[in-house]
């Protein structure tokens, strides 16, 4: 195992410890539950709560998206595991200030259940809390609403932290999230596994040379498995699928992200996203801005992925909208 790592079993409270050491600035570890990574600037005063999380091994999504005018807390469960319920709900109890709060993750079975329960339980406290679920890995069902959240995470979570910051309620700050979801489109391709610490081992076996078009961040399967081929090729398939599914059309204007599943470096990274950037212009399709590296990792998964999101004058403003945290800033 290439991991730099003490036991296996104390390296998400090792991370933990370690991030919020390193990024002190922006962020602490909320006295009650130390799985839950509190911006210094939480509770902001009139402002809805935006709480966002799932399992860990993702960095930097979530803990590294905490800060101000982005998330208020996230809430972090083991490595490709839901947090429990108990710290969704701490995670509201550590940030709510008196407007409600949004729970926003990747649309997964055991994410569902226990932010479901966290938010069971802040309402016994009188917290209203509601819940949008990232849905936009374009292979991974036919129905919307049953797909995964991936990279594109990254973009919803941007919307709804910079519509909280600009004092809307519950229901506004979740209105501009359902947009950001709903026009929200990614795909991506695994080159290997990742290694997880507590064995030592692969997740998933794939051969050296191997490629899975619209593998999912823990190892789901896609929707091809074939020898790896040239960077053109493999953005040309990934775009034939995620163009066509929103449709993004002549005339649109997007935001591209690029991102590393982990390993793959910025000149990998790079080579993909001008690819991305001629497709798009054969489309008639205009680059707004664009964000290439790593976002939404698999640990040291070799791998990336792309994501559109279709843009009008509302998510334009929330995307560029100035935020302060560890791994993203807009001044």
């Amino acid at each position: 195992m290439r991991r730099l790592i003490n036991d296996p079993y104390d390296v998400v409270e090792e991370m933990l410890e370690g991030f919020c050491k390193a990024h002190s600035k922006y962020v602490h570890l909320y006295e009650n539950d130390g799985r839950v990574v509190v911006s210094n600037l939480a509770p902001v005063k009139g402002k809805v709560g935006i709480i966002i999380g799932g399992g860990s091994g993702h960095e930097p999504l979530f803990l590294g998206y905490v800060g101000e005018n982005f998330a208020d807390a996230a809430v972090i469960g083991n490595i490709n595991t839901s947090p429990s319920p108990e710290s969704c709900y701490n995670a509201v109890k550590a940030v709510d200030a008196g407007k409600g709060c949004l729970y926003l993750y990747g649309n997964y079975a055991g994410d569902v259940m226990n932010f479901d329960m966290g938010a069971e339980m802040a309402a016994e406290e009188g917290i209203r809390v509601e819940t949008v679920r990232v849905t936009d890995d374009v292979c991974s069902s036919k129905n919307i609403e049953d797909r995964r959240g991936v990279a594109g995470d990254f973009f919803v979570f941007k919307v709804a932290g910079a519509k909280a910051a600009m004092g809307a309620d519950l229901d506004e700050v979740k209105a501009a999230a359902e947009k950001a979801n709903a026009n929200t489109r990614s795909m991506g391709v695994a080159l290997s596994s990742a290694t997880h610490p507590a064995t030592g081992k692969p997740i998933f076996e794939m051969e050296e040379g191997d490629m899975e078009i619209g593998m999912g961040i823990h190892g789901e399967p896609g929707v091809r498995r074939d020898k790896l081929q040239k960077a053109d090729k493999v953005v040309e398939e990934i775009m034939s699928y995620i163009i066509p599914d929103l449709p993004f059309i002549t005339g649109d204007e997007v935001a591209v992200l690029v991102n590393s599943l982990g390993s793959t470096p910025l000149m990998d990274l790079h080579i993909c996203y001008r690819k991305v950037a001629m497709i798009l212009e054969e489309k008639g399709i205009k680059i707004y801005r664009s964000f290439v590296g790593p976002y939404a990792t698999t640990m040291d998964m070799i791998g990336m992925s792309i994501t559109l999101m279709k843009l009008d004058d509302e998510l334009k403003q929330l995307l560029d909208y100035p935020c302060s945290t560890p791994y993203f800033t807009i001044k």
